[in-house]
């Protein structure tokens, strides 16, 4: 194989790939020969925790996935529910938190445009985006000894969340109806940026990211490739580095525009007969789409590297495999309908590419310039990846947190009101003072300033915008019924009592909804934590799952 094939690895480049030693030893055992460069890259981000769920995926199974309503649950681009039986509502929510703390800006509009894809992918039309959100202090008016540098830091990356959140979303021509905004010193330089999205679908119109039909064509559409976000899934499973500028390649750069060709273009293929699957370009890049549509199949795919389209070209194997560039699908095609196809996607000035075929044979094998430079079974990047029982430690309360009522008043209250403070008091009694301290606590104050950048009323079925009532509610056009969606996430709540937590974020989601008369009907989650090796982070994990 014409790519390097280290022997043997050393800890740089087993923590480039994403690969523990132990992972590097038992990747060797399964293969039988040691593996090169490019199969390394490939296996380090499939066994990553962004794409595998190690750690998490034993807990996981705990949850509830099915039911009557349920049409698609966990192992798809979305999971999806019916609404009525000619309606189901498509919705998915992940998080996008390292590359925010790098480039803001541009994470959180790669990070919108990825949800999107997530849901229009599965044949849905997507038809909202909530944001809820979480950052470090943004004054330190409530706690005089926050660095002036992390003040000014954190609000830096809130104007660039933001900023990007709406740019592509107003770009793109969708709502963001709703979200949440918290301030806490546990985000300080390390934020936490979730998008969820919402699309609706006719039941029988639901597409599936699965390859195949041995000699059925695969085509790559959308933006060429580039050097962008190579290696972000290990990027995302990983602790964040102190000096956040050495991680910046990692961060994809978006193009809203191009997004909105490939949703109305990936819409009007749906009834196509020569669609078999289809899948997003997200984590991993087409290493992560190619296998996951492989798996599902339970085939293999034989591509051709030579025929990616390519931005840089100096970029090789390794980095056409793992690059994040984005506004990119995979399409699994029959054989004689790829011509059809393509030409629908040139009608939106859509560049696309046949780069490989459906193979019987249960292997992902790729080629370039002539040569096979990776040859991996398709369960070893799937249903094989290992699977980690992590400690857990007793958890304890942050003390932090551990400030009775009384106490927190009295410190509220004894600070000096700043010039142009926003409450007038008409005593000066100390919890009076304290009520307007505290009402005024950006926690608590109006978040109108964020969410009228973002264009709330576009493709007019907004019912509620933000702040007007304790869920978004939308119409639905041509049906008499709405739709109602809501995020919580009791953090503080959490860090006390995660069992505790986990039962009050689905309470207060829950009852979110009803106060607005809906009725719930599923849920889904985004769960943020630290590393799964500090066993008092996989303590909270397991207890926040099973509450």
């Amino acid at each position: 194989m014409p790519v390097e094939t280290p022997d043997p690895p050393d800890a740089k480049t087993l923590a480039r790939v994403g690969l523990t030693q132990s992972e590097y030893g038992e990747l060797c055992r399964r293969l039988g020969r040691k593996p090169n460069i490019v199969e390394m890259g490939m296996v380090g981000a499939m066994w990553s925790e962004h794409c595998a769920y190690k750690s998490s995926r034993p807990h996981l199974r705990k949850l509830p996935t099915t039911g009557p309503r349920v049409l698609q649950g966990p192992g798809e681009n979305a999971g999806a529910v019916l609404l009525t039986d000619d309606l189901a509502a498509v919705f998915k929510i992940e998080s996008h938190n390292h590359p925010s703390a790098v480039e803001p800006f541009q994470a959180a509009a790669t990070g919108v445009g990825g949800i999107i894809r997530d849901i229009f992918t599965m044949g849905a039309r997507p038809i909202a985006t909530l944001d809820p959100l979480r950052f470090g202090p943004i004054t330190n008016f409530y706690d005089p000894e926050i660095p002036r540098e992390a003040i000014e830091r954190n609000r830096f990356l809130l104007d660039g969340v933001v900023a990007g959140i709406a740019f592509y979303g107003n770009c793109v021509g969708l709502p963001t109806v709703g979200g949440e905004l918290v301030f806490d010193a546990s985000y300080s330089l390390n934020p936490l940026m979730n998008g969820l999205c919402l699309g609706i679908v006719k039941p029988g119109d639901l597409i599936r990211a699965s390859a195949r039909g041995e000699g059925n064509k695969v085509l790559l559409v959308g933006a060429r490739t580039g050097a962008d976000g190579v290696q972000g899934a290990t990027f995302a499973s990983v602790d964040l580095a102190e000096d956040v500028a050495q991680d910046r390649p990692a961060v994809q750069i978006g193009d809203p525009f191009l997004e909105k060709c490939l949703i109305e273009a990936t819409l009007a293929l749906k009834h196509h007969p020569a669609l078999v699957g289809v899948q997003d370009l997200g984590a991993a890049g087409l290493t992560s789409s190619s296998c996951e549509m492989a798996g599902r199949g339970q085939v293999g795919l034989k591509l051709n590297l030579d025929e990616v389209p390519l931005r840089q070209k100096h970029i090789g194997p390794y980095e056409i495999m793992l690059s994040e560039s984005q506004e990119r699908m995979l399409m699994i095609l029959a054989k004689d309908g790829v011509d059809a196809v393509k030409e629908e996607f040139a009608r939106w000035e859509l560049a696309s590419a046949q780069i490989g075929e459906v193979i019987s044979e249960p292997v992902v094998s790729l080629w370039w310039r002539g040569e096979e430079v990776a040859h991996l079974a398709t369960a070893l990047l799937t249903t094989e990846a290992p699977e980690y029982d992590r400690p857990t430690a007793a958890l304890t309360k942050p003390e932090s947190l551990a400030l009775n009522a009384e106490d927190a008043v009295t410190r509220v209250a004894e600070r000096t009101l700043p010039d142009g403070f926003p409450v007038r008091l008409s005593t000066d009694t100390p919890y009076e003072r304290a009520l307007a301290l505290l009402l005024a606590h950006p926690n608590n104050a109006s978040k109108r300033l964020v969410w009228r950048q973002y264009d709330h009323q576009v493709i007019d079925n907004t019912i509620f915008a933000p702040e007007a009532a304790d869920a978004a509610l939308l119409r639905i056009k041509g049906d008499r019924g709405g739709i109602a969606v809501s995020t919580d996430g009791p953090g503080h709540l959490c860090a006390l009592d995660p069992y505790l937590g986990g039962m009050h974020a689905v309470k207060e989601a829950y009852l979110n909804l009803a106060t607005i008369g809906a009725e719930p009907m599923a849920y889904t989650n985004c769960l943020n934590f630290a590393s799964p090796e500090d066993p008092v982070v996989m303590a909270g994990f397991v207890a926040i799952v099973e509450g």
